[in-house]
């Protein structure tokens, strides 16, 4: 039997942080769609998401697909008061772009151009890292992906009042941090299990 085995050396893999989309592919196979139970169907919440190889891997332990699902959502799309979606993905593209994962730094700078209309400064926080300096409130946010990312302990008072000093209250503070620390988990569970790829196959 001959199998095919992926390395991360991989030509073809992108080496530049884009706005542009972007595939992946899994180290291990992904379920089938046909062998989707009713309990699966439940844990992927999204029909669509049958279509997509990460979540299709993920399906595998479907109870803690359907927490991860839930969270994620619950973080990026409660529109209950806090934090704007923009700066909600600003953040999860600002912890990306600090852990090199080009694909969610992809989709979630998208995010970020589409809510806030400000493409030129999200593609800074691309080209030039997390060094970049935008405007006080993202470079708060952007401060507290890095010091919440590196070593969380490194996340301070200092941090909470420059993201206070922007205008945030509690509820929206505690919005940057969930979206912060989601993907940080988020980042780390994607790179272990499958490159990014030209295109869109994900």
């Amino acid at each position: 039997m001959t199998e095919t085995v992926l390395t991360h050396d991989n030509p073809d893999e992108p080496n530049v942080f884009t706005q542009d989309m972007l595939g992946w592919e899994p180290w291990l196979p992904p379920m089938a769609e046909a062998d989707l139970t009713d309990r699966h169907w439940e844990a992927l919440v999204q029909k669509g998401r049958s279509k997509m190889p990460y979540f299709m891997l993920l399906a595998r332990d479907p109870d803690i697909l359907e927490y991860r699902t839930r969270t994620d959502m619950d973080i990026f799309y409660n529109p209950d008061a806090g934090l704007p979606r923009a700066d909600r993905e600003m953040a999860a593209a600002a912890t990306s772009r600090f852990n090199g994962c080009i694909y969610c730094a992809s989709v979630h700078s998208r995010f970020a151009t589409q809510h806030s209309k400000r493409k030129d400064e999200v593609q800074t926080l691309l080209d030039e890292g997390v060094s970049a300096r935008i405007d006080p409130r993202w470079d708060a946010i952007t401060d507290a992906a890095v010091a919440l990312t590196s070593i969380p302990m490194t996340f301070g008072p200092e941090h909470v009042e420059a993201l206070r000093a922007t205008g945030m209250d509690d509820q929206a503070i505690a919005d940057a941090i969930y979206a912060i620390s989601f993907f940080n988990w988020a980042n780390r569970l994607m790179l272990s299990l499958g490159p990014t790829l030209p295109g869109d196959s994900a």
